[in-house]
């Protein structure tokens, strides 16, 4: 490994995206770290659900061992620091809660198929500056329009240093530009095994955000931030290879060239494309951004080319042949997201799902879709949690954890008293 490092930052992802982790001396970092399964019972308000399955709340919240080979230490982006995303076990087994692992199953379940689960991941963000009111605003970027670039829509080159610094941890982005909104914007990383891509992600996003914030800005995955403009995706883009190499989406004896096992694989994630939303769109804000007409992966439907469908299938074929899964958006974790739906296209394959015939409708004022997401969050995590097939595929005790917290974020919600509520009622009542 080129170069000296004093510190290894361990990281692994937790249930609601977010980096945990710790800093370690660099002659340490053979011995991993500790840290408290109660993490697994914690909101994003910190608030502690009690008894949340993983955080061993009768045991007194114990603790759990990040673990990983010293070998795969990498590049990070601080002076003198390298990055690992760590495994978490307890008392030697796996901890049946964590994101990681959930995919780590899932490539499994896949290579016990004889195939090798391959994904692309696409990122929607904005870029937000204060607002001199204590909040952020998008930066203001009057002649920017959809897929620019240079200073028009980056004027203050954020961006451009996102792109320097991760090219420097070698986490190499494939494209970037400016979304259909002003100060929103998309990255898209280079494909990769499906649990390399999650790591690379998971650790793009950290370092998106940390280049940011040192600059005085906010980038924000959000699926909705703004109610006036659009929705910031996660897209999935999926394919398979079998031992020969060959990406099994393809079939050029058939009329479109895309095989039946990819077909199967549409029937599956269309077949469990209301309890996916659970896992994909796991925030109340998600439900903003999931509405007819918003080419957001609301329908359940496909279609060669559409993005007014929840699974195109991009123009490529041949080895770039791949199915894109449109329903995440950046506040999903990845892995969790990732897992779910290679869980349904398996599930699907495995069943011969027919996904019936591709979307014929625009995507926005005709759909010939009728089953959508559920409404809201709480919607969503009772599709879930009905849909039993995909519960014991993505692992049971993570979706009861999953839907634990979940719920008390969603009663949260529910309970509490909004500005809009204030703005319409408060002057006349």
């Amino acid at each position: 490994m080129a170069g000296t490092f004093d510190r290894v930052r361990v990281l692994w992802p937790d249930h609601l995206g977010l980096p945990r982790g710790k800093y370690i001396p660099a002659r340490l970092a053979d011995r991993g770290v500790r840290h408290c399964t109660g993490t697994w019972a914690l909101g994003y308000d910190r608030e502690m659900t009690p008894y949340t399955p993983g955080s061993n709340w009768e045991l007194g919240l114990p603790d759990m061992e990040a673990v990983f080979d010293v070998a795969d230490i990498r590049e990070g982006w601080e002076e003198g620091t390298r990055v690992v995303v760590a495994d978490l076990t307890r008392n030697g087994s796996p901890v049946a809660v964590s994101p990681r692992a959930a995919l780590r199953k899932a490539v499994a379940d896949w290579e016990a198929k004889g195939l090798a689960a391959m994904a692309g991941i696409e990122l929607e963000a904005y870029l937000l500056e204060p607002d001199g009111h204590g909040g952020f605003r998008a930066i203001d970027t009057p002649g920017a329009f959809v897929y620019g670039t240079g200073s028009a829509v980056d004027p203050h080159g954020v961006v451009d240093d996102i792109w320097a610094t991760a090219e420097g941890a070698g986490l190499p982005l494939e494209s970037v530009n400016s979304e259909y909104d002003n100060g929103q914007f998309e990255f898209t990383l280079r494909y990769a095994d499906a649990l390399k891509a999650a790591d690379d992600i998971f650790l793009f996003k950290l370092l998106a955000r940390e280049v940011a914030f040192k600059r005085g800005f906010l980038l924000t995955f959000l699926g909705r931030p703004f109610s006036d403009r659009g929705g910031s995706g996660l897209h999935l883009n999926l394919s398979w290879s079998d031992p020969t190499g060959h990406n099994v989406v393809n079939d050029p004896a058939t009329p479109d060239q895309i095989s039946d096992f990819a077909k199967f694989a549409i029937g599956g994630m269309l077949e469990h494309h209301r309890a996916l939303a659970g896992l994909c769109a796991p925030t109340v804000n998600a439900y903003k951004r999931l509405k007819p007409a918003q080419l957001s992966g609301y329908w359940a439907n496909w279609g060669y080319d559409h993005r007014g469908t929840t699974i195109r299938i991009s123009p490529e074929r041949g080895e770039g042949a791949r199915l894109e899964h449109r329903l995440s958006d950046g506040a999903a974790p990845v892995h969790v997201a990732l897992a779910a739906v290679l869980q349904a296209s398996l599930l699907g394959v495995e069943g011969g799902f027919d996904p019936g015939p591709p979307e014929g409708g625009n995507g926005l004022d005709v759909v010939e879709a009728t089953v959508g997401t559920p409404p809201n969050l709480g919607e969503a995590l009772d599709a879930l949690e009905l849909d039993t097939a995909l519960v014991d595929a993505v692992g049971a005790e993570l979706v009861a954890q999953h839907l634990a917290v979940k719920r008390t974020e969603w009663q949260s919600f529910l309970e509490a008293v909004t500005d809009w509520e204030l703005r319409e009622y408060l002057p006349f009542l």
